[in-house]
């Protein structure tokens, strides 16, 4: 992740407190029977033990990362190398020898155990963060949406290899190690839950290195990753049980197992539904305490407090953690959660494999007997995926390819089985050998299972034996684009300031991809920038939300750069505000802000200024506002930017001011219309005048969005006819209702392209070339009265930034007086041409557009049904024209398909 902060300080105060905190609770166990010369850790000894902790923490963050840049460098995971390094340094190893200072070596033995109370108390707080963390980042939706693949691939792996490992420690644990355990032994269901585990960050990386995250594979994969963290954690639960019936009664019986069962599915069960019902109404509660940090950091304390609740009820600390950050992982706040708490993260987690491996004894990892013993387990443990993952995906549309690249991808184990390993090992569960063999199961696996993957996928070959193509829930795309990328830059910079100011969570996801998420409750939009273009992916509720939104921003631009030759068609954006949209789900209740008192239904004013000071007037008669003066001044300075007349006969003047605490609003209609500077030229008859706090969160966006719906062709109309205060507020409060009128025509290329404008076979050999002969089609098919002019306007964008698209395809445009409805060719020239493409590929495909500067005209659905278009089906079949007919057919879509 690149969006990083430095570790906040209340996050760092808790890691503080939790030290001291296990620190005090060793030494009030240990006042009795202290060592000689400990004194019960008293005074001066306990100063020492502190400034022990301390150097080790030091050593441990050093010697860790350079383990974990080595073993990533060797394209190995990362904890392999944290794992490895704390073998060095531990007490078995590197760690015993004396040094200066201290006598009994920096990471000595404490008795039987090999690491410090405190180190360990570290640990557990580790692994309370990286399994809240691992729940936080589980994809519900995901798990959801390909349940069906998912749960048959994931159910498969879990119970083949629980059976696998099981049956591995059962039958070579006497031919082998020499103690036999039986099928039924905690040790062997610990075993068998230790080959659970998936790391699919593993397979992640090497599927996004080779773009195969959303093929039906990486799906498949990724959704049945989450269903084995599930299933595992709840078997863990399960064995723990059973681990401590077995030593209180000296055995288990099968009616016992089952009542164990029982309870720990139950209890977990009922956590995660309950956190999950209730995951919103933490959310709002964690909120209120309003700075992100503060917020992040008492998230981590209810996943502390729900980890010791769960130990308490005889469940494992981790699964407790993991309940929390499931719960969180579909609220607004848990992107901003996991990204405050990165530091936290990076700080722990090195610390908990590195003390992992201090507790690994050379001595006997190096042993013939475990070596075998290993061996036999890492064996097992890839044949458990490959035919628990591998032969269920057949069932599911994959091939025999497909289904060992999903068994293979589902093979690496580390984190999640290192810690389960460790909680066995803590237990007296698992013994030093078993822990050992978990090990080498670890290492062998995050080498073999990634290479074997990378090898399947260098055919290329599909993985299925139909055509299948990921689809998720239907969402809506929206482009906008602009003249240079300083522009989109700074509107970029405002879009986050006003959905920050709305309430929203901003998560930069990647800054190389310059993609951002932004979340409010259910409400998730991901904003992409590419260039001079920024790309909206939503729901189709939140549209007129981001329409909204995109109008302040480019206002605040306009205002900004009004004296520009090549200004930003503002109004065009603004109209975008009242297309009808269908889905009502992010539409605020406007009753909860509007009362029939702030509702006037016969104004007086026949001035702009006077409409805003009647409905401020109607606020401060309401107790809604003080300070008059303070709201008339921002809402006229936000006139004087960019009229908020819209088309229709609706105005919605509003500002953003300390003088308020909330957002208060206030409607009026004068039916005989008011000049307010509408984009469409037509008075204004109904007005809702909002003011906003500026220091805080606010739905001012919503606000206007909501209105923008409910005021469509028949709720102006009705508003239009009400003769009563009641009457208005009564429309405006029931919500959107359905416009009369019928949809909107489906855009046709056909309208702007003939045969005469296409050519299948350009003979240009340079980008200049290619565009003077797409310019004399234009020409002498009547569309342009001076071709100098508009080559050097689009000459000129080509040197802002190039248009060269990805895929072979190039979009040269420009906006120009000469034309006065939007004009464009498509030609091909089959042997290429440089044009600067955004993947370094020669250009192919090329589609000239020439727009007026005034704008108004249809240029980014022309691009978008361009786009469309050209698919990598539509490419194809483009590159086999031979003729200006059949290269028309296929752009206009009248060609088969």
């Amino acid at each position: 992740m690149d969006s990083r902060t430095h570790a906040p300080r209340g996050a760092l105060g808790l890691l503080v407190l939790t030290v001291c905190a296990a620190s005090a609770a060793h030494a009030a166990a240990a006042g009795s029977s202290a060592a000689p010369g400990e004194e019960g850790l008293s005074g001066l000894v306990m100063t020492e033990r502190m400034m022990l902790l301390a150097i080790q923490v030091a050593a441990i963050l050093f010697i860790a990362k350079l383990g974990n840049i080595l073993f990533d460098r060797l394209r190995l995971p990362g904890t392999l190398g944290e794992l490895v390094a704390g073998i060095v340094i531990g007490p078995y190893l590197l760690g015993r020898f004396p040094l200066p200072a201290l006598p009994s070596g920096l990471f000595p033995m404490h008795g039987d155990f090999p690491v410090s109370p405190e180190l360990y108390g570290l640990c557990a707080v580790a692994a309370v963060v990286l399994l809240f963390t691992a729940g936080l980042e589980t994809n519900l939706s995901l798990l959801l949406r390909y349940c069906v693949a998912g749960g048959i691939v994931g159910i498969g792996g879990v119970v083949v290899s629980f059976a696998l490992g099981a049956a591995a420690v059962a039958v070579f644990s006497g031919p082998l190690l020499g103690r036999p355990v039986g099928w039924t032994a905690p040790e062997a269901l610990f075993m068998g839950i230790v080959l659970t585990a998936t790391s699919v960050g593993i397979t992640a990386r090497i599927l996004s290195e080779r773009r195969k995250l959303d093929s039906a594979e990486g799906v498949t994969i990724l959704s049945a990753a989450v269903i084995d963290d599930i299933i595992g954690i709840i078997l863990l639960a399960v064995v723990l049980g059973v681990g401590a019936a077995a030593k209180a009664g000296g055995g288990v019986h099968w009616g016992r197992i089952g009542l164990i069962a029982g309870k720990a599915v139950g209890v977990w069960l009922a956590a995660t539904l309950l956190g999950l019902a209730a995951s919103r109404r933490i959310s709002v509660v964690l909120k209120w305490f309003g700075r992100r940090t503060t917020i992040a950091v008492l998230a981590l304390g209810l996943a502390l407090l729900l980890a010791g609740l769960f130990e308490e009820a005889g469940l494992a600390m981790i699964i407790g953690a993991y309940v929390m950050g499931l719960s969180l992982s579909r609220s607004d706040i848990g992107h901003m959660v996991r990204e405050k708490l990165e530091p936290i993260y990076e700080l722990l987690i090195p610390i908990f494999f590195c003390v992992m491996g201090m507790r690994i004894d050379l001595g006997v990892l190096g042993s013939p007997a475990i070596l075998a013993f290993g061996a036999v387990y890492s064996v097992a443990a890839i044949l458990a995926k490959l035919l628990g993952c591998g032969l269920p995906a057949l069932l599911a549309n994959f091939n025999l390819r497909g289904a060992a690249r999903i068994g293979l991808g589902m093979a690496p184990r580390c984190e999640v089985a290192l810690i389960i390993a460790g909680i066995g090992l803590s237990a007296h569960v698992l013994d030093a050998r078993l822990f050992a063999a978990v090990i080498m199961m670890v290492l062998v696996n995050s080498v073999v299972a990634p290479a074997a993957l990378a090898a399947l996928y260098r055919s290329g070959a599909a993985g299925t034996r139909k055509a299948v193509a990921v689809r998720g829930a239907k969402r809506r795309t929206l482009l906008f684009e602009f003249p240079s990328p300083a522009m989109t830059e700074f509107l970029v910079g405002r879009l986050t300031d006003v959905f920050d100011a709305e309430g929203f969570f901003v998560h930069l996801v990647s800054h190389e991809r310059h993609l951002y998420e932004l979340r409010k409750d259910t409400a998730t939009i991901e904003l992409r920038v590419s260039g001079t273009t920024l790309t909206f992916h939503t729901d189709e509720a939140n549209v007129p939300l981001i329409n909204t939104a995109m109008y302040e921003a480019v206002a605040e631009l306009e205002g900004a750069i009004r004296g520009l030759k090549a200004p930003v068609d503002a109004g065009a954006i603004a109209t975008r505000m009242q297309d009808a949209v269908g889905a009502t789900g992010q539409m605020l209740d406007l009753g909860q802000y509007l009362t029939p008192a702030l509702v006037e239904p016969r104004l007086g004013a026949t001035t702009k200024p006077g409409v805003i000071d009647e409905l401020l007037e109607l606020l401060r008669r309401n107790g809604r506002i003080a300070n008059v003066d303070a709201c008339r001044k921002v809402v006229l300075e936000r006139e004087r930017s960019l009229s908020t007349g819209l088309r229709h006969g609706v105005a919605i003047p509003h500002g953003r001011t300390d003088a308020v605490d909330r957002l208060v609003c206030a409607v009026g209609v004068r039916k005989e219309g008011v000049d307010f500077g509408a984009m469409d030229g037509q008075p204004s008859r109904i007005f809702i005048l909002t003011v906003s706090p500026l220091g805080k969160p606010a739905p001012n966006v919503q606000f206007m969005a909501t209105i923008a719906q409910v005021l469509n062709a028949r709720g102006r109309r009705r508003v239009l006819e009400c003769t009563t205060a009641t009457e208005v507020y009564n429309i405006l409060a029931a919500g959107p209702v359905a416009d009369e009128a019928p949809p909107a025509p489906r855009f046709r290329l056909a309208d702007y392209l003939t045969c005469d404008l296409v050519e299948p076979n350009l003979r240009g050999r340079n980008g200049e070339e290619v565009i003077d002969e797409l310019l004399q089609r234009i020409e002498r098919h009547g569309g342009l009265a001076d071709v100098a002019a508009v080559r050097e306007a689009v000459l000129t964008r080509q040197r802002q930034m190039s248009t060269g698209m990805e895929d072979g395809v190039a979009i040269p445009h420009a906006r120009s007086d000469v034309v006065d409805r939007l004009a464009c060719a498509v030609g091909v020239q089959h042997d290429g041409v440089d044009f600067g493409a955004m993947d370094g590929k020669p250009s192919r495909i090329f589609i000239l557009v020439v727009t007026p500067t005034a704008g108004g005209d249809p240029y980014l659905q022309f691009a978008a049904a361009i786009i469309g278009v050209l698919d990598e089906a539509g490419r194809e079949r483009v590159l086999a024209a031979t003729t200006p007919q059949q290269l028309y057919d296929v752009l206009t879509e009248r060609g088969t398909r």
